[in-house]
């Protein structure tokens, strides 16, 4: 199951209500922490972790460690993707951050799971349709999941999420309506409790010939918005915010591959950990919050025990609504943990691990069957091989796994991650002397303010205003 949501360096605010502020620059490690241990598990799940332990096939049944770590990137995502929007009040900044944080790791990744592995340890998965520049483009937008187009990593369904809460989140900044965290993550959550198994799958992609115009559909709406978000114009900006946003959530309607349930409760989950950052830092009140956040977490158990049954919970990677219900509390239950601790110092390693976490999720497929590989391992029968193993020999074997993750993982994040993150913020400051961008602030309406008398006889009114306009 895999990733989503890797934040950005910020600086935290202080929210007035007794919340420490973090240093300019620093990183958020309570965030780190649990980004990491989510990486962590999400690699674990696919390692077939439970196969080595007493009694794991009836902890799997109730506890998918996958479903988990995926829970808490989106929780962790929620909660600081629109923080650095809004610290930045800048959509095109946002834009070519998430750009360069993502894109280049993620084709890395790609180039790497084809290169190193013999054919029969494949990770990469092409089209299926004898037509790569469907999946080209419907992995390059980041949407395969709601286009119908296969993923390129198994992991990658996560980005489609992750993509649409960045349409959201922005379009939602672009009309001023970003402060509506609260009935959007209650709505989505309502939806999917009333809605769960009603809203189609794949409705708009029947037919190779459907899934192409709904492709082409994609590239045109998206590049057209990408462009109004980056290019500094008021106007352009908030077209491009309403047309990524009126597009994500036509696909969201229309389209996903999930069930309705899971593609809705991803969203309010995501919104959820949006409204506690607010509540944080007294943008809304915290019996808001407690009331949204409880109903969106009530919402995401019960979910899983009405729906996740039968045929619909082989339509997810969660196959028991145990594993379902278990596995999304415990994802908060965890944020609630790390956000009770956000002013301790945790250990470096958790918010080292924390730093690495996106190259985690994204190597430890290929890494594994690179590894499998090597050794001349079956690639589906593996973990019955390391189970026979005397303890100590097996868990070599774990420990050799996780200690190639880690290293490889760190070259990415030095050799990549890194680079590519300080490039963007440069382009970014180029693009801002080129072309200044406009204010998306509205400005206030004129009063008309009598000017005092004068002795010479009545003057015209004197016209004032405290608004800021489009500059």
């Amino acid at each position: 199951m895999i990733t989503k949501g890797f934040p950005t360096r910020w600086r935290a605010r202080t929210a007035g209500r007794g919340e420490r502020a973090t240093a300019a620059g620093s990183r958020l490690g309570w965030l780190d922490a649990l980004r990491g241990i989510a990486a962590l598990a999400v690699a674990a799940h696919h390692f077939q972790i439970f196969a080595l332990i007493p009694h794991g096939g009836y902890i799997a049944a109730h506890f998918d460690l996958g479903f988990y770590g995926v829970i808490a990137f989106f929780i962790v995502s929620g909660y600081i993707i629109p923080a650095s929007l809004e610290r930045r009040g800048d959509v095109r900044a946002f834009w070519i951050s998430r750009i360069f944080r993502i894109y280049p790791a993620l084709i890395v990744s790609m180039l790497l799971a084809e290169c190193i592995r013999p054919y029969a340890y494949h990770v990469l998965t092409f089209d299926g349709y004898g037509h790569h520049m469907l999946w080209l483009a419907g992995n390059g937008l980041m949407l395969s999941d709601m286009l119908g187009v296969v993923n390129a990593l198994g992991i990658s369904w996560t980005l489609t999420y992750e993509m649409l809460f960045y349409f959201f989140v922005s379009s939602l900044f672009t009309v001023a309506w970003h402060r509506r965290s609260t009935p959007i993550a209650v709505l989505a959550a309502a939806i999917a409790l009333v809605l769960g198994v009603s809203i189609p799958s794949y409705s708009l992609t029947h037919t190779l010939p459907e899934l192409r115009h709904l492709v082409a559909a994609a590239v045109a709406v998206v590049g057209m918005g990408m462009l109004g978000m980056v290019s500094g114009k008021a106007g352009l900006v908030r077209i491009g915010g309403l047309l990524l946003g009126g597009f994500g959530l036509l696909l969201v309607f229309t389209n996903g591959r999930d069930p309705a349930y899971e593609t809705f409760m991803i969203l309010a989950t995501m919104f959820a950990g949006t409204v506690i950052y607010r509540a944080q830092h007294g943008q809304i009140e915290r019996i808001e919050a407690w009331l949204s956040v409880g109903f969106v977490v009530v919402a995401g158990a019960m979910v899983g025990w009405m729906y996740n049954r039968g045929v619909m919970g082989n339509a997810t990677s969660t196959f028991t609504w145990q594993a379902w219900t278990n596995a999304y509390l415990a994802a908060w239950a965890s944020f609630g943990l790390f956000f009770l601790l956000r002013n301790r110092r945790l250990p470096r390693a958790l918010t080292w691990l924390g730093a690495v976490s996106f190259s985690v999720y994204l190597l430890h497929w290929p890494v594994k069957e690179f590894l499998l590989s090597r050794l001349g391992w079956d690639p589906d029968r593996y973990y019955y091989k390391l189970a026979a193993m005397p303890f100590v020999e097996r868990w070599s074997y774990v420990a050799g796994y996780v200690a190639v993750l880690l290293a490889a993982s760190w070259v990415m994040y030095r050799l990549v991650e890194m680079p590519f993150q300080k490039l963007g913020r440069k382009l970014t400051k180029a693009a801002n002397r080129r072309w200044p961008q406009q204010s998306l602030e509205r400005p206030a309406p004129v009063a008309a303010v009598p000017a005092p008398a004068q002795p010479s006889g009545p003057a015209e009114p004197e016209l004032t205003g405290t608004g800021a306009g489009l500059s």
